[in-house]
């Protein structure tokens, strides 16, 4: 029996096209004057409170808020909701402290590896560079994968085709005008996110009612609430490490620490940030609790859905469309100009070419080709919170010896790189398959029999812990 979508294909492909159509006009419209590399890095270091503000929250909720939290609550609980919302929003408070001291003692720089560059040298340089690039990689693959993947299940349309457009639109404009690019599209994106946010809201709960409370949670499924449900706490741990870990090494909102228009600016607009994102994360994150007590069967990755796409409501579907396009378009921007930002500045350091190579067309030329391979993995429509959590796992590894490094002098090269290359080597060990059964060392290596319970039911949590916390004893082994 052939499913019945809740619109029909050229519908959405319409859609599609023209809210790409328009963020492309309007990018390129608006940065025609404001041409140069100081604004294609840096937005020429000009930008005030309400367009930083909204570019630090936009470029944050990508497409993924609206998959990866419900998911995890399904079976993570309560306390994977909390983690996935503090995660997100922690590394604005961060930044905050972290931001002035790196604009006061670097207050040229555009990068946060120009800075590790200082620090550090070539070897671990690179290396770092590598994780960042790869990370923001497998940002820009699920992004694009999960409006692929949003858009076919309301309308069929194929991945692949979603995937190209998006794709295409968003690079004409954000290889043509950079950062000012960027930011400029994210205020509008977010109004557009703002408004169609509330919009959801008041659905979501005019549709179910009483179902949207704790009661009705703790009637259907009390262990998603209960103290002595360990995923709350594992989960919970895991989301925090992972989310925020990868959040600080996103060099789009490195680019927007120096492209504020000075330190109080900054301030403000982070601050902004971390109250804006908590909420909204909490609440896709508390639609996958109740989509779960409403429908043990339902697919964790389409738990919000299932609840405001019940009734099959065309109005609806388009608004989550538009929606979920204003979402990923303005994440995905960011992602292209923050690869693109760390080939033109590090790319002199990295790869060594005659003086008379022009390292912008370089990153147009790499970017064109990372973007053809995220076409290639969208159209495929993998797990999205899988792909997070694969990148998730490699800044676990870095994030404690490279921001430890900025206030401890004496730790060397040579410990640090031991310390990440231990810290990646004993997360992957443990990092579980995409279906959670097993790991490399725990049901492949070696039996899971051989392992307490707790270990083969937490491998996710033990791999984020251990890629994490591990490094640090190194530093006391050196």
């Amino acid at each position: 029996m052939d499913k019945i979508y809740f619109i029909s294909q050229s519908t959405s492909l319409i859609l599609v096209i023209l809210v790409s159509l328009i963020f492309t006009l309007v990018g390129l419209s608006y940065s025609k004057k404001y041409r140069g590399i100081n604004n294609y890095l840096t937005a020429s270091r000009n930008i005030n409170f309400f367009s930083l503000s909204t570019s630090f929250v936009a470029s944050a909720l990508g497409a993924w808020i609206l998959f990866g939290p419900a998911s995890a609550a399904t079976w993570g609980g309560i306390g994977a909701v909390i983690g996935y919302a503090l995660g997100t929003a922690f590394p604005m408070i961060f930044l905050i402290f972290l931001g002035k001291k790196i604009r006061n003692e670097f207050p040229k720089g555009s990068t946060l590896i120009e800075f590790l560059r200082k620090k550090f040298g070539k070897s671990l340089f690179k290396l770092i560079l590598l994780m960042t690039v790869f990370y923001m990689f497998v940002f820009l693959c699920a992004e694009v994968t999960a409006i692929a993947m949003l858009i076919n299940y309301i309308s069929g349309t194929e991945l692949w085709i979603t995937a190209f457009i998006i794709l295409i639109g968003t690079l004409i404009y954000t290889l043509y005008g950079g950062l000012r690019a960027s930011i400029f599209t994210d205020n509008i994106q977010m109004i557009v996110i703002v408004i169609l946010f509330f919009i959801s809201v008041f659905y979501l709960f005019l549709f179910t009612g009483d179902q949207f409370s704790f009661s009705f949670i703790k009637e259907k499924n009390p262990h998603l609430l209960s103290g002595s449900y360990i995923p709350n706490y594992t989960a919970g741990l895991t989301f925090f490490i992972a989310v925020a870990a990868t959040n600080l090494f996103h060099q789009g909102n490195w680019q927007r620490v120096y492209a504020a228009k000075n330190n109080n600016i900054l301030k403000k607009s982070l601050l902004v940030a971390f109250i804006v994102i908590i909420p909204i994360v909490l609440l896709f994150g508390f639609s996958g609790l109740v989509a779960i007590s409403v429908d043990s069967k339902v697919v964790p990755d389409l738990s919000f859905f299932s609840l405001l796409l019940k009734d099959q409501t065309e109005f609806l579907s388009l608004i989550i469309i538009i929606l979920g396009l204003s979402l990923t378009i303005s994440t995905v921007d960011t992602l292209v100009n923050a690869i693109s930002s760390l080939i033109v500045v590090d790319g002199k350091a990295t790869f060594n070419f005659n003086k008379k190579t022009n390292y912008l067309k370089l990153s147009n030329f790499f970017i064109v080709g990372l973007s053809i391979i995220a076409f290639i993995v969208a159209s495929k429509g993998f797990s999205v919170l899988y792909l997070f959590l694969l990148a998730d796992l490699f800044c676990c590894a870095f994030v404690l010896t490279v921001f430890y490094s900025f206030y401890n002098k004496t730790l060397n090269e040579k410990t640090a790189y031991i310390s990440i290359i231990i810290g990646l080597i004993g997360g992957f060990l443990l990092f579980p398959v995409p279906d959670f059964s097993k790991s490399l060392l725990v049901g492949i290596i070696l039996p899971v029999d051989l392992f307490p319970a707790f270990v083969s039911q937490s491998l996710l949590f033990l791999s984020f812990l251990i890629a994490t916390f591990i490094p640090t004893v190194i530093w006391k082994l050196r």
